[in-house]
């Protein structure tokens, strides 16, 4: 008989029949199991980057060709005149903000999902000032010069476009689409605020679009100034229709996400009609009609759902990230220097005007990417680390702290998904 060195008393061949203890049942939790598994990085959204070009084009046609104003000195008479047939559809070109509007939804939906409120602040900071401030200070520089027929705003007020801020205090704006970049810093202030700094889930982000919705109408309805300048109306269902179409983009199924989708869209359309349609008359530099404006709007969301659902995945080429790299810095110049532009070209060196047009949108893309080599891809990254102190996106900062499972929901940035460096609007 063998005796175990543990029990004494006890033979090895008890020990070995003994039974095996049963280990207990695991305790039941109130709360469904963390998926622990990386979120694998998405394929960058290329076909993204080129519709953020055609809407910046759309933009410059209507600014180059589509009204009057200032373009009219540059040119010496009336754009109509010099386009007597293109100057109608050019007018309709104004629309490509709306689009832009659904596209920064969309992108800032995906930026700030898992990221905390310091790495969702530096990312949007470094995104839209470095390039800014360089144009702000180039077109102020120009319009000084004593060549130029236009007149540069005073030192104090270009002071204080540097803020982003021109537009609330009535300070005279020194780009005159700034007043879009406003429209977007009080919806990241919103998505801040309500989605990222609670953090970012699927069911917060579609209170979030309802909410808004239904707040922004109230906001119209109620007529108090504060309101509309909070809410935003106007502008609120573009922004919404893109948070959606991201939550289509994550799935397709998502019959919630389509019906932010849809109502986003019918309301986007009636704001668009209500502040760009009016009655043909004589007075008139165009005339829209209300059902080419549906038809843009609808064509601008209907882009947007294609692209998250991969349907222009095949047209996926590198170049379309240049082009993305591209469209925010022209989108801040072509305005003002495009009409110093045009007024050399057409006025005093005779150029056609079909031809003026086309040589001051290349020059306005060159100049673009200039801004874009030497200013935003070396300044961008730098404002990111000094605002979040060299932190990796979602390490605790002095703003904000990452959330529980914030590891588990990140994708990769925006900045990495639908440019080469970081990208907005």
């Amino acid at each position: 008989m063998t005796i175990t060195p543990e029990n004494p008393g006890r033979t090895l061949e008890r020990v070995l029949a003994a039974p095996a203890p049963v280990p207990a049942p695991p305790r039941p939790s109130s709360s469904p199991p963390r998926d622990r598994r990386p979120a694998r990085a998405r394929p960058r959204l290329r076909a993204l980057d080129g519709l953020r070009l055609v809407a910046a084009l759309m933009v410059a046609a209507y600014h180059y060709g589509g009204r009057g104003g200032d373009i009219t000195k540059a040119w010496g008479t009336s754009a109509a005149s010099l386009f007597p047939t293109a100057h109608t559809w050019f007018a309709y070109g104004c629309l490509g903000v709306q689009i832009f509007f659904v596209i920064s939804g969309f992108v800032i939906c995906m930026s700030g999902w898992g990221r905390s409120l310091a790495s969702f602040f530096a990312s949007r900071a470094a995104r839209l000032l470095p390039a800014y401030w360089a144009a702000v200070l180039l077109v102020t520089l120009v319009f000084a010069l004593p060549a130029v027929a236009y007149k540069a705003v005073s030192p104090s007020d270009a002071l204080v476009n540097l803020t982003l801020l021109q537009q609330p205090l009535g300070v005279d704006r020194v780009l005159g689409v700034c007043w879009t970049l406003w429209a977007e810093i009080r919806f990241y202030a919103l998505f801040a605020v309500c989605v990222v700094l609670p953090g970012a889930g699927r069911r917060r982000i579609v209170l979030f679009c309802a909410a808004w919705t239904l707040a922004a109408a109230l906001g119209k309805a109620s007529g108090e100034p504060l309101a509309e300048v909070v809410l935003m109306p106007e502008y609120a269902p573009f922004f919404t229709g893109g948070i959606g179409l991201y939550l289509v983009h994550r799935n397709r199924r998502d019959a919630t996400a389509w019906g932010i989708v849809g109502v986003s869209w019918l309301l986007g359309q009636h704001y668009a009609v209500a502040t760009l349609w009016h009655p043909a008359g004589p007075h008139d530099f165009s005339y829209r009609s209300s059902l080419v404006i549906i038809a843009i709007v609808t064509a601008g969301f209907a882009a947007v759902a294609a692209i998250a659902l991969g349907a222009l995945a095949r047209f996926d080429r590198p170049w379309l990230t240049v082009a993305g790299a591209l469209t925010y810095p022209f989108y801040l110049v072509h305005e003002h220097l495009g009409w110093v532009a045009v007024s050399t070209l057409h006025r005093r060196l005779g150029i056609p005007a079909g031809v003026t047009a086309l040589l001051t949108v290349a020059l306005m893309l060159a100049l673009a990417w200039l801004l874009h080599r030497y200013v935003e891809l070396w300044c961008t990254p730098l404002l990111r680390r000094s605002l979040t102190g060299g932190a990796r996106p979602g390490t605790v900062t002095d703003l904000g702290r990452s959330h529980p499972g914030e590891r588990e929901l990140r994708r990769e940035p925006e900045e990495q998904q639908t440019r080469g460096r970081g990208g907005a609007c």
